[in-house]
């Protein structure tokens, strides 16, 4: 396993994009107690960062927010993050 930070939407978009898009996507969290967790929100911050107001001095962010809990993260998906 590579350890590969994921700064950008471009990155996160080149990441992706070996997948089928129709492939389930989860965010595992907390390597000692691994859960699933389902995608809910992006959002963008500022919240008008996406051009309907003026620009704001702040650079946008892109936020995934967590969703709701799906389970225990299996064994295959740990040892592929690195997590045993």
């Amino acid at each position: 396993m590579t350890d590969t930070t994921i700064a950008t939407v471009g990155e996160l978009i080149a990441a992706l994009d070996r997948y089928d898009p129709a492939t389930p996507l989860r965010l595992a969290t907390q390597p000692d107690y691994p859960l699933e967790h389902l995608l809910a929100r992006v959002a963008c911050t500022p919240d008008h960062a996406d051009g309907d107001r003026p620009a704001d001095t702040d650079q946008p962010v892109v936020w995934l927010g967590a969703g709701e809990q799906v389970g225990y993260a299996p064994a295959p998906a740990t040892d592929a993050l690195g997590w045993s």
